[in-house]
């Protein structure tokens, strides 16, 4: 018994064959085809009603405004009806025949409003339908009878702005392909063709649907770019600001913890033989000190930028308010200040983060309300600090223009407020003006010794 052993030779590459850039791009279109106008061409898609932000929407009185959001779909009715009443007068058949004519006219245009890529194969098929029962037989009306053809530009125009612009390609590519078949095949014998003026203006009613589709498009892109950097901005800056206020926390706590460990190690010498318990405790007082500087450092030494230096001079307080109440009026802001209550030392934290507030509530001043006068108020009061900075209504006639800004100064006294346990309101004042109002608590006994933060 012999066995014979066959063997089929495969062509190099045979199992994974190249296809050429022509064959798939060929292949592509076919794919995009297939989906576009027949995968689910009758799905149920109807027509949403219109926005209540439209124009029409918010110009309409009372019950219109409601009728407002039908617009489109009484706008299809009617041009559906137009197209009927174009297939019924130019028809020169009577009876059932006229109106089924009218029908067919009538039918593919109503059927945008649900099922839209479905009412472009029907608006073809009612146009051949429509020409085997109206003949055909005039000048000019092959393979579209008038009626046909209104109803097809209406067809394409609904459907190309309820659907993206490759399907309005599409149905033009089978609108010409319906065209020349019906024309090669069964136009032998008419004296005209309609194909040439059907694919050139329902080429350009496509070409402005399509530049309306990429319009609106780019408007929604650049609106959500917008929405997203604007977002981003406000949480750089929010970042950035918590950052500074680190800083400045990190220079006042370390300044206070650098003078504990230096008045723990020079307090037994100032005790004239002390006894071991006293300098044990201050050795220990100062050996926490400097652990407690030292993870200090650790810990927000992270918010720091490689090239930041912390600043020789203190950090400003109320104190130094006057100072910048002048340097604001040379800029041209006539301000004003007050003090009620028994004023007091407060902690860092606090007269850091009061000044920084009064000073960007009176550049915002300068900044959005040019020429307007202010008024600083500051209330020592039992339980904290309250500050309100107030600005008058800007002069009409004025040199200096308001120059616009996106609210990050407000954020970032906000977040000195928050992190201080306070509360803070900002918003038009009675007059006209706007107005800024904040209160820091402080607890009870906390001297300017003590961190507020």
């Amino acid at each position: 018994m012999t066995e014979t052993t066959q063997t089929r030779s495969v062509p190099p590459g045979g199992a994974t064959k190249q296809r050429s850039p022509e064959y798939r791009l060929a292949a592509d279109a076919l794919r995009g085809l297939r989906q576009d106008l027949f995968h689910d061409a009758f799905a149920y898609r109807p027509l949403p009603r219109a926005g209540a932000d439209g124009t029409s929407a918010r110009r309409g009185p009372g019950r219109m405004r409601d009728y407002a959001a039908w617009a489109p779909h009484a706008v299809v009715v009617a041009l559906g009806v137009v197209a009927m009443l174009f297939a019924l007068a130019s028809t020169d058949r009577a009876g059932l025949l006229s109106l089924l004519s009218g029908l067919l006219a009538l039918g593919p245009v109503l059927l945008t409003l649900v099922r839209p890529v479905g009412a472009f194969w029907c608006s073809l098929a009612a146009s051949a339908v429509a020409l085997v029962l109206g003949g055909g037989s005039g000048f000019g009306d092959w393979p579209w009878l008038p009626g046909s053809f209104l109803t097809h530009l209406v067809v394409l125009t609904v459907v190309a702005l309820r659907t993206r612009p490759r399907v309005a390609a599409w149905m033009w590519v089978m609108t010409a392909a319906y065209g020349f078949v019906a024309e090669s095949l069964f136009g032998w014998d008419h004296y005209s063709t309609d194909v040439g003026p059907m694919l050139i203006l329902s080429a350009l009613i496509l070409l402005v649907v399509t530049v309306r589709h990429i319009r609106r498009e780019a408007q929604q892109e650049v609106t959500a770019q917008q929405t997203v950097t604007e977002a981003e901005r406000s949480r750089r800056t929010l970042l950035e600001e918590r950052t500074t206020i680190a800083r400045e926390l990190h220079d006042v706590v370390a300044h206070h913890m650098s003078v504990v460990a230096i008045q723990a190690e020079a307090a037994p010498y100032r005790v004239e033989n002390p006894p071991p318990e006293l300098e044990q405790a201050f050795a220990t007082i100062r050996e926490n000190a400097v652990a407690a500087l030292t993870e200090l450092r650790r810990v927000l030494g992270v918010v720091r930028a490689e090239d930041y230096e912390a600043p020789d001079a203190p950090q400003p307080t109320l104190a130094d308010l006057d100072a910048l109440l002048a340097n604001v009026r040379e800029a041209g802001l006539e301000v004003t200040k007050t003090v009620t209550g028994a004023v007091r030392e407060l902690p860092q934290g606090v007269e850091l983060s009061a000044y920084r507030i009064v000073q960007e509530a009176l550049s915002n001043t300068l900044r959005h309300a040019p020429g307007a006068d202010a008024r600083v108020e500051i209330g020592y009061v039992l339980g904290g600090l309250g500050l309100r900075i107030v600005n008058g209504r800007p002069p009409a006639p004025h040199l200096v223009k308001p120059s616009p800004g996106a609210g990050h100064g407000v954020t970032g006294m906000r977040e000195r407020v928050s992190m201080l346990g306070g509360e803070m309101t900002a918003g038009p004042a009675a007059d006209g003006g706007h107005e800024v109002t904040v209160f820091l608590p402080v607890p009870a006994g906390a001297t300017a010794g003590e961190d507020g933060a």
